[in-house]
């Protein structure tokens, strides 16, 4: 008889526990800036009981939707320790619990210090880096299975492999990762970019475990290195759990249904544009398998804001990058980028506003004298500078200087500089995971690349290298985006080449590898780049010379854009150069003398720090 009673009180805790399928955030933190944490509770018919909380917790609001499988209950944290509390949820006679936790918070956790311009940033395809752990190349919770030979299918990429290879990134002078987004994406094809999340709060388990990421880290601040999360505000995946039995009706944008959006990112600010264009480009969806976030929504909004700092929290991040960032309703995104700061002062979000136009960027930074003409502030502290990447992709073929083509195009970029509040804080770099390869479209000339790379690492702002372009990776994106996300050799047990080592490289990628390592670990050091003041010249003969200084240094970087060798008569930079007379090349230990003449090969670059 025991024997029965038994069975019956495990079946009838397994019936009431049961009615509770997530809890989202799954736990919080004492001694949080955002002390009032809206708990959702998602099982079936959640919303018909009452609830209650021990501890003295106090249980601020209770929110019910249309939806009866949610429940929204707000719980005051302010001055309550570090500890377990049970929620109880009762109907009539019967009840069941849930448990909640409240955990110590890290020392010192709300002022971390974030990315900066001290930084070069090294961004990963995770898929397509490299494969540290081939048993979890597929998952039974997940659909699409691991398929090398397919260009747009998963490779088995994972953060254990980004682990194992995280002194190959310390060495090529790199000093923060942003691997594209890690959260699970179950999606029947194209997962691995991870951009169409199914769960945001669970590391996609082709990737890893959330411990793991946790140890990922560690591991990088062992090496005094930092880790971005690639977050994405404007959509989820079709996939995602809450698709298909939505909170709310408005959760997401519905017309009713599926639009596309007209990717008119002009129409968030441009005063002539017809409600039509605006709501088209905010509120239609970026493709029919991303459903588009509804950030005017203040349950949408809130449950975004908890996410992100949870993850900050959780796996004690450095900084983020923020996806299609001007696609969100633009009021949303600057409460949800404050809420950010707010609880951490120091922390770095950089934007994805992918404009052609300095003005209309310029909009989103934080601050904007631009965006304050229309009252508008977006709390974002960085932006990608987008048009300096359009510049570096077509200058270095320009052989010869005109009004407006060669290096004055890339002169004229900085000189747009004043209408950043904080030009200093933009990210700078040559390509990343959307757009072509610099080494494909230069055709993996040398000297094009170095060029390249001399001006990145060396102008204002935060550099940012995409994998592989160190070694020569190539990629055309007319092939489509798998082209340009090509596997890192050597990251798969078998494969021929294993660029990681030095004795791994052919002697083109060694070549590459060599340069890049020694322009970013020289960087490194050097204050005067990271936060300098800059003089530049007007471009003669497509020759671009510009100064980083401060009161200690003064750096004179000389990039021949010119196919021939130039001669530059050092008179027209003196109130640059000032007493001093010489320059040794960072890279060659060259001495070059100040006095008269610089000669400069064509298709070069020249990095002097002046004495």
């Amino acid at each position: 008889m025991k024997k029965y009673t038994l069975v019956l009180v495990v079946l009838f805790n397994f019936i009431s526990n049961a009615q509770i399928d997530k809890v989202e955030p799954p736990f919080w933190w004492s001694d949080m800036n955002l002390s009032e944490v809206q708990v959702m509770f998602y099982g079936k018919n959640i919303a018909q009981n009452e609830v209650s909380v021990s501890n003295g917790l106090t249980i601020k609001s209770i929110l019910k939707t249309e939806n009866p499988n949610y429940l929204f209950v707000t719980v005051d944290t302010k001055n309550v320790a570090a500890q377990e509390f049970v929620f109880t949820f009762k109907n009539g006679k019967k009840s069941f619990t849930q448990n909640y936790a409240v955990k110590e918070r890290r020392e010192n956790s709300k002022y971390r210090n974030s990315y900066d311009s001290s930084d070069v940033i090294y961004l990963i395809m995770p898929d397509r880096f490299a494969n540290g752990n081939p048993n979890n190349d597929n998952s039974k919770s997940t659909k699409e299975i691991a398929n090398r030979s397919l260009p747009g299918g998963r490779h088995g990429g994972d953060i254990e492999g980004l682990i194992k290879n995280l002194d190959y990134i310390k060495e090529l002078g790199a000093t923060a990762v942003w691997p594209t987004p890690l959260c699970e994406d179950n999606d029947e094809n194209y997962s691995y970019h991870g951009y169409g999340q199914s769960d945001v709060y669970k590391i996609d388990p082709r990737y890893g475990t959330n411990e793991e990421y946790v140890r990922l880290s560690s591991e990088l601040h062992q090496r005094g290195m930092k880790n971005i999360m690639d977050y994405v505000t404007n959509h989820w995946g079709w996939k995602h759990w809450m698709y298909n039995d939505l909170p709310t009706y408005n959760w997401i944008h519905q017309f009713p249904g599926y639009s596309q959006s007209n990717y008119r990112m002009t129409t968030q600010f441009d005063k002539n544009a017809s409600k039509i264009d605006s709501k088209q480009c905010m509120d239609g969806w970026f493709v029919p398998s991303m459903p588009d976030l509804n950030q005017s929504n203040p349950l949408v909004l809130n449950y975004l804001i908890q996410n992100a700092i949870w993850w900050i929290e959780y796996a004690d991040l450095d900084g983020f990058r923020v996806d299609t960032y001007s696609y969100n309703d633009k009021e949303g995104i600057s409460k949800w980028t404050k809420a950010i700061t707010d609880e951490y002062p120091h922390f770095n979000i950089v934007g994805e506003v992918w404009m052609h136009d300095q003005a209309q960027m310029s909009y989103w930074q934080k601050d904007s004298k631009i965006g304050a003409i229309q009252s508008y502030n977006s709390n974002l502290p960085s932006v990608m500078d987008f048009t300096l990447h359009d510049a570096i992709g077509n200058v270095f073929n320009e052989d010869r200087q005109s009004w407006d083509r060669g290096m004055i195009q890339v002169y004229d970029n900085f000189a747009n500089d004043f209408l950043y509040p904080n030009p200093n804080n933009l990210l700078v770099f040559a390509e990343n995971h959307d757009t072509g390869r610099f080494n494909e479209i230069y055709k993996s000339d040398f000297k094009k690349y170095q060029m390249a790379m001399t001006l990145i690492a060396t102008v204002r702002g935060i550099p940012q290298l995409y994998y592989g372009s160190e070694i020569g990776m190539k990629g055309d994106k007319g092939k489509g985006d798998a082209d340009i996300r090509r596997d890192f050799p050597g990251g798969w047990n078998g494969d021929a080449n294993n660029a990681f080592t030095k004795q791994g490289r052919t002697a083109e990628q060694q070549k590459f590898f060599e340069f890049s390592s020694k322009l970013f670990t020289w960087r490194k050091s050097k204050e005067v780049i990271h936060s300098g003041k800059t003089t530049h010249y007007v471009p003669d003969n497509n020759v671009y010379v510009y100064f980083r200084y401060n009161e200690k240094e003064t750096v004179m970087v000389i990039i021949n854009n010119n196919s021939e060798k130039q001669t530059l008569k050092t008179n027209r930079f003196k109130e640059s150069i000032q007493k001093m007379i010489s320059g040794q090349e960072v890279l060659s230990g060259t001495t070059f003398d100040l006095n008269n003449t610089i000669e400069i090969e064509g298709k070069s670059a020249l990095i002097l720090e002046l004495k």
